[in-house]
């Protein structure tokens, strides 16, 4: 990345032109709205992953969240710090609380088998970045899109769906994958930190709900902590899947992550806290789409190690990256 004078902090991103280094630069942004170095932008920086990129002003800061399924958007980034007393924690699901990634990309993979007729079919490790931690079909986009050009989205949702009913039933009767989804080391004692603390804990997944819940509900299953609802304070999911023949559909899958409505709804709505007081929120992600999307939510994310972070070349937008929760623990109090 070159700094073309960029200043010693970049506005809104709240990073040194160093610090940015894990960012991509670019002459001009996807559909060539601007161009580093004309009508007063400085430059143009991509996460690695190229889902969003970063709209340099001298003294603001623009993000474009780009879209696989033709609605890409622009937000305003706003500055973001943790400031005593934290008031609420906002907590991934899939990698964060629980370990079920591996899972559901075999589900994408499965259903991409489907597509092709190819029940040897196997993803490339290359793929990884753009079958989690974004919609279901952003997912299968990318997976159409190099696999399947043939193909349609609508199409691979319907394998999808019929994979993924099958599994989750299989699951919660006791049979299915082993250990698809468990509870993230030291989950418990985390959750039980804040609670005595009185800090609100939100819940925040980008999956749909009739994938989500099954699994914070096994995972509360093994940490003996009874039910999810009465435990924490909100739970945001992505809504339920348009289907022929079923009750309406919910939006989710047009504003998943990176786009920063699942953990500004989960603030604002869920637990009630107004966007002045976002330096009191933290939100914690093991995925470069959920960086994305709490830092263009206005709040303070905390890097978790385990996912793709590294890979998208988000770790320059965490104020923090931690390895457990006993050092986000040590980091909010």
């Amino acid at each position: 990345m070159t700094s073309m004078n960029l200043p010693d902090e970049l506005p809104g991103l709240g990073i040194s032109a160093a610090a940015a280094q894990g960012l991509k630069s670019l002459e001009r942004c996807a559909g060539g709205r601007f161009a580093a170095g004309e009508n007063g932008v400085q430059a143009i920086l991509a996460t690695g992953d190229g889902k969003v990129e970063f709209i340099i002003f001298a003294d603001h800061c623009i993000a474009l969240v780009r879209s696989v399924m033709g609605y890409p958007a622009y937000y305003p980034v706003h500055p973001v710090r943790i400031e005593p007393p934290v008031q609420a924690v906002l907590m991934d699901l899939d990698g964060t609380s629980v370990r079920s990634e591996q899972f559901w990309i075999w589900i994408i993979q499965q259903t991409t088998a489907s597509l092709l007729k190819n029940p040897r079919f196997e993803l490339d490790e290359s793929d990884l970045p753009y079958v989690s931690g974004h919609s279901v079909s952003e997912h299968l986009q990318h997976c159409i899109a190099k696999y399947a050009p043939q193909c349609t989205v609508e199409q691979a949702r319907t394998f999808y769906f019929e994979h993924t009913r099958r599994e989750m039933k299989e699951i919660l009767e006791g049979r299915g994958q082993a250990g698809a989804f468990t509870p993230a080391p030291g989950l418990r004692p985390f959750l039980e930190e804040l609670k005595s603390r009185n800090v609100k804990i939100g819940l925040v997944t980008s999956g749909l709900y009739e994938k989500a819940w099954p699994e914070i509900v096994a995972a509360f299953r093994t940490l003996n902590m009874g039910d999810p609802k009465d435990f924490y304070d909100a739970i945001i999911t992505a809504g339920h899947p348009m289907r022929k023949g079923e009750p309406p559909g919910t939006l989710g899958e047009l504003s998943p992550k990176p786009h920063p409505w699942l953990y500004a709804e989960t603030g604002r709505v869920g637990l009630g806290i107004p966007f002045e007081a976002r330096h009191h929120v933290v939100g914690i992600e093991d995925s470069g789409a959920g960086i994305c999307s709490i830092r263009l939510a206005g709040f303070a994310p905390i890097g978790f190690a385990g996912g793709n972070i590294a890979e998208s070349g988000t770790q320059p937008l965490c104020t923090h990256f931690c390895q457990n929760f006993e050092e986000i623990l040590e980091i909010l109090f």
